[in-house]
């Protein structure tokens, strides 16, 4: 995963231990991709600032990460509704014939998919 979709996520799930001053500005940074220039601009601080606010609220979220795990286990549950989609879809395909089969695959899969749909 990429550094700035990893610091993303960490936002979207720990983003409330950040002070609203460090949330904005990693939001910035991070989910609209903003240079520390435009940013210090748009907040009216220097650009050392910033990166030091951008800095602080990295380490918060890298902190809390490390403590609770909550956005590891969050991709983990992602891969593995992604990899029962498949096995589900492998099965329906080898089934085709059997009309209960395909009924239980496809209500399987829509279950998979409500539980994707609450990540």
């Amino acid at each position: 995963m990429s550094k700035d979709l990893r610091f993303a996520m960490l936002l979207d799930c720990y983003g409330e231990f950040l002070t609203p001053h460090q949330y904005r500005m990693t939001e910035l940074y991070y989910c609209a991709d903003l240079s520390l220039g435009e940013i210090a601009e748009m907040v009216g601080i220097t650009r050392q600032g910033v990166r030091d606010g951008i800095k602080r609220g990295e380490q918060i979220l890298l902190k809390m990460e490390d403590t609770l795990q909550f956005a590891a286990r969050l991709c983990a549950l992602r891969e593995n509704y992604t990899a029962l989609s498949e096995s589900i879809r492998a099965i329906a395909s080898q089934t085709a014939d059997s009309a209960s089969v395909q009924e239980e695959c496809r209500r399987a899969l829509e279950t998979v998919q409500q539980g994707e749909k609450l990540l």
